[in-house]
This record gives structure tokens, sequence and C-alpha cells, in this order.
């Protein structure tokens, strides 16, 4: 039997031969061919359809038949509607336009069973991160019940008043991890629920800062960890989260678009804005990735390199704080795990922890900047940002050591700067820092001199250009030129671009709340006439997520911007009310810093 297997092998392989060396065609085995030992060798080749089994009347009434798709087109007035079905190796693709709403449904149906694999409405369509799935932002891991959870309860246990359970210190702390309600919904790709649940938790934060920012009364709760406890559990936490962000994250964009202008300033000598890899008319140089589209192209540096053309958005500190991990550990010119971009999250990270415990030594000595520290530690947003690999934890670290050195104006004047020129936003904290302790001519120069150093250095890297001065037109068309004009599902503001029956228009509304947002941070500057430190970290707080209540595209990455001072402000001590200013100002030399007791 033996041998009459191995003689039926032999006599097909050498049929095989015989046909290829003769240019003839081999028919495709119906059956899997097996070796001597019972190895497969060949196993039948089954060719795409020839003939679609669906037409396209019927992959369209499938795909009006979604109960998703069904739903969502309710919303919509039925003669605007355009439909269209179209097929490509054996799958259908649906999809629905409605008006000035533009695509507003898709989904993918098999051809040869009818059954759906994808769905997609309102901002799915042309959102992929609206789509849900845990861990396409930060990794599955940090995701997982498991992992937040714990996070959470750490968070809550380490800072909370166990001996009054219905304390406001413990509605603090909870409100602070009820942003992970939205972000479940999130995850399950909910934008319509996920969205509007955010904003409960940010109008506290508001709401709790300037209460106590104007009343300058912190809370007189410890908890109930020791000193040496918390001091513990942090630098547990420190070695797990650096842990987790090497194992188990990921790197967006964001942090790709770090790594790429690190590599422009250091690498290139040029300005990372206007200088971008791009995809157009450039010749291809890569793998298809799953969608079939090559990202990688050949530059006209002459690298070979991964997309990322609108990744020159943000503030030209950002790029410049990448450029320690570039020269470490360097850049592949591809979008893989990039190294660089960790090195420098997990820098960054701990950056704001060292600034939190010396801020809160500096205030209350070592219990309190053990619970500063602590804080951000165990709060799983600051992991979040982290295990993202994002900019977002380099936006706060300049204000939180600006906070540290808040008794030198050219210091405070240079945090808020080299914050400000990371992401914009928090330079509304400018004038509120120009005013502390009180407001005074000498003060507010020297803050002014900090602010405009700082910003120069920034800024120098468009020498780097021919023409400076073009350079700073293209800085400012690639950056605020864009993200004023951007469009956003993740807001409510923006909503009225689907043009859908029952979603208000809140347009006007967020012109109103932006002009009070401005104003605030201005009056801030005046009122209170003379501020304590706590007072100085709540209002801090309060105008950047002010700041954040009124964006069109917020995210969940954006919490930790704001999160040290609204924790900060609501662990600090009770502070005793400001001194009134002496009718002649002070020189900068007699100015006394202004620090909570008790």
């Amino acid at each position: 039997m033996r041998a009459a297997v191995l003689a039926a092998a032999g006599l097909a392989a050498l049929a095989l031969s015989a046909a290829a060396l003769a240019g003839t065609t081999t028919p495709a085995p119906t059956a899997p061919v097996y070796d001597a030992k019972g190895h497969v060798i060949m196993t039948p080749f089954a060719p795409p359809p020839t003939k679609k089994r669906l037409t396209e009347a019927e992959t369209t009434r499938i795909g009006l038949s979604i109960p998703e798709i069904r739903n969502w087109l309710e919303r919509y007035p039925t003669k605007a509607r355009v439909t269209e079905s179209t097929f490509k190796d054996g799958v259908w693709t649906f999809k629905a336009w409605s008006g000035k709403a533009g695509q507003i449904a898709q989904a993918k149906i098999a051809d040869d069973t009818g059954l759906v694999t994808d769905v997609f409405t309102g901002p799915q369509v042309a959102w992929g991160m609206a789509r849900g799935g845990p861990g396409a932002f930060g990794g599955e891991k940090i995701n997982t019940p498991l992992v937040w959870g714990t996070f959470c309860v750490l968070f809550f246990l380490g800072l909370a008043d166990l001996r009054r359970p219905l304390s406001v210190r413990n509605l603090d702390l909870l409100v602070l991890l009820s942003f992970t309600v939205s972000l479940w919904y999130f995850n399950r790709g909910d934008i319509f629920t996920s969205v509007p649940l955010m904003y409960p938790p940010l109008v506290y934060a508001i709401a709790r800062t300037a209460w106590i920012g104007f009343r300058g009364r912190g809370s007189p709760t410890r908890p109930v960890w020791p000193t040496w406890m918390l001091v513990g559990a942090t630098v547990f936490l420190i070695g797990f989260r650096v842990g987790l962000n090497i194992e188990t994250s990921n790197v967006i964009d964001v942090g790709f678009a770090g790594v790429v202008g690190a590599e422009r300033i250091v690498h290139d000598h040029q300005m990372p804005y206007g200088h971008m890899p791009i995809e157009d008319d450039l010749k291809a140089c890569g793998p298809a990735n799953q969608d079939g589209e090559i990202r990688e192209r050949i530059q006209t540096n002459g690298r070979c390199e991964s997309a990322n053309e609108r990744g020159d958005t943000y503030g030209p500190v950002s790029y410049e704080a990448y450029i320690p991990g570039y020269l470490v550990r360097g850049w592949s010119g591809r979008w893989d795990s990039l190294p660089a971009a960790r090195y420098t999250s997990i820098l960054w990270d701990i950056l704001c922890m060292g600034g939190l415990w010396l801020f809160g030594s500096k205030v209350g000595g070592r219990r309190l900047g053990a619970m500063f520290a602590f804080a951000w530690a165990a709060y799983p947003f600051t992991q979040y940002v982290s295990n993202s690999n994002t900019n977002d934890s380099i936006v706060p670290a300049f204000l939180i050591w600006g906070l540290w050195l808040a008794a030198s104006p050219v210091s405070r004047g240079a945090g808020a700067a080299l914050s400000g020129w990371t992401k914009f936003g928090t330079l509304l904290v400018a004038p509120l820092w120009l005013s502390y302790p009180r407001l005074n001519r000498i003060t507010a120069l020297r803050v002014v001199a900090g602010f405009v150093i700082a910003t120069i250095l920034a800024f120098s890297i468009v020498l780097l250009e021919p023409n400076p001065f073009h350079a700073l037109r293209v800085f400012g068309e690639r950056t605020l030129g864009w993200q004023l004009g951007r469009e956003s599902p993740f807001s409510l503001w923006d909503w009225r671009q689907y043009h859908a029956k029952g979603i208000p228009d809140l347009h006007r509304v967020q012109q109103v709340l932006e002009a009070l947002v401005v104003a605030v941070s201005i009056g801030v500057a005046f009122v209170p006439r003379t501020k304590s430190l706590l007072q100085l970290t709540a209002l801090t707080g309060m105008v950047i997520a002010g700041f954040e209540l009124v964006l069109t595209h917020w995210f969940y990455l954006y919490i930790p911007w704001f999160f040290p001072f609204v924790v900060a402000a609501m662990l600090m001590p009770r502070v005793e009310p400001p001194p009134e200013p002496e009718e002649q100002e002070p020189s900068g030399s007699e100015q006394r810093e202004l620090v909570p007791t008790g």
C-alpha cells in the first residue's frame, strides 16, 4: 500500500513537472494533494466568482432594510435621498446620500451569502474614529475594564475622604472619573450618546474651580492613606504606566507628526510647516495596507516615508519637544512602532508627575506633593494619553512647572508661552498669569518679557527657511487657519453638518460661549484683584476647561490639559483671605508669594 502511495505521488509530481516544462496549463486540483508522509503539498484553488449572485436592486433593498441605516435615514427627507450599490471582489458596497448632508450611510454586503459585514451611519461614514472599537486609542489593554477599572479604584481610594462618604471631596473625584461613561459609549461607536455625556463633568469642573478661584477656599480634608503609602503607590504606578506604554500602546497620527516634525528640524533643517510627507503625485515605495492603499511615497528629500500631510497643525513646541526622543531613538521613515514617540510620551508623562510633586510640596509639604503626583499617576485619562503617545501631556507640563516657579514673573510668562505654543488653547491663561499675585506694571513687564523670550525661542525654527516672513504665513495657514475652519462630530456645536431632523443647530450658542470664555479669561486678570496660589491654580483650570467646553473638535485626550489644575485646586488646603494690596505698589523684590495656610 505504501509503495502504491509513493508511486502515485511520484507520477503526479512528474506529470506536473512535465506540464510546466511544456508550458501547458495544469488544471487546479479539486481536492488536497498529499505527499508520501501525509503532508498537504497542494490545496484546491477557489477562483473568484465570475457571476454576481445578487443584483444592484437587491443589495439596495438589503441596505435600506438594515435597522441602523433605516433608523438613521428616517431623519432625512425621502425626496432628497440618493442610493448606490457597487460590486468589487465579491462584496457589494451600499451608499446613501441626502442633499446638503452628503453621504449619510454605508454598508458592506457579501455577494455569496447576502450577509451584512459593516454598517456606518452619520459621522461614522467620514470619521473612522467614530466607528468604535476599543484599542483604536491607547491599545486594547488600557481600554479593558480590568485595567481601566483598577486605575479608577486606586484614584478614588487614594484621595477620597472615606470617613465622610457624602463629602464634596468624594463628589469631586467621582465627577472627574465620570468621563469614563462617555468614553464607554465612544468605544462602541455611539457618538450621539458619548458626546452629550462629556459635558456634565466638564461643566462641573468649570463651576467647581470658579467657586474655589473666586472664594479662595480650599479643602481641609486629608486622605486616608499615609504619605509613605501614596509615594509607594505612585512609584509602582510609574513603573506600571511605563510598562503599559512600552508593551501595549499604539502611536496615533499626533505622535507620528511629532516625530516627523523633529526629523525635519534636526535632519532636514526645515520647519515642519509645509514639509510633512505627502501622497499625491509621488512614487509609491511600500506595501498596500488592508484597504489597498499605499501610504509610503518617495518624498522630495529622496526618502521613502509614510504620508501624514495634515500633521503640521500644532504649535512649534509640539515638534521641538520630540527632538530628544528623535535624537535618542531616530526614525525609520515609516509609521511603525515609532519608539521616538513612545520615548517622548513617557518623558513628558514623568515630567508632569515630577512637577506636581514639586508644586504640591512647595504649597503644602511632602504629603500634598505626594497627593498631587499620585493623582496624575492614578488617573486613567492621563494613561490614556500616554498609551496613545500624543503631545497632550506636553500642554500641562509647562504650566505645572510654571506654577512651581510662580514667584518668578519671567518663569510664569515663559511657562504660559511654551504651553500655548504647543496646542494654542492655553494661551488664554496668559492674562491670568500676568496678574499674580496682583496686577502691577513691574510684574506685568517681567511676565511679558518671559513670554516674549520663550516665544522667540519657540519660533526660531522659521529661521531655517529662506524667507522667515513667508514661513510665518505658512505657519498661520497650516495651523490656526486650518483648525478654525475644521468640522467635527465630537462636540454638540457642529452636528448641524448632518442636516438631520432632531439635531439642533447650536452654532450661535457656541459663538456666544466663545465670546464669554475670552471675556472671562481677560476678566480674571482683574478679579480677584489679589490672588493666592490656590486661586491662580483653580482659575487656570477654569479657563482651560472653559476653552474645551466651546471646542468644535473635542476629545478625551484633552482632559489632562485641565485635570492637574482642577484636581490640585480640589485637594489644596484652605487659604486665608488674601490681604488687600497696599496703596503704593510694592516693587518686584518686595512682593511676597501668597500661599495656602493650614
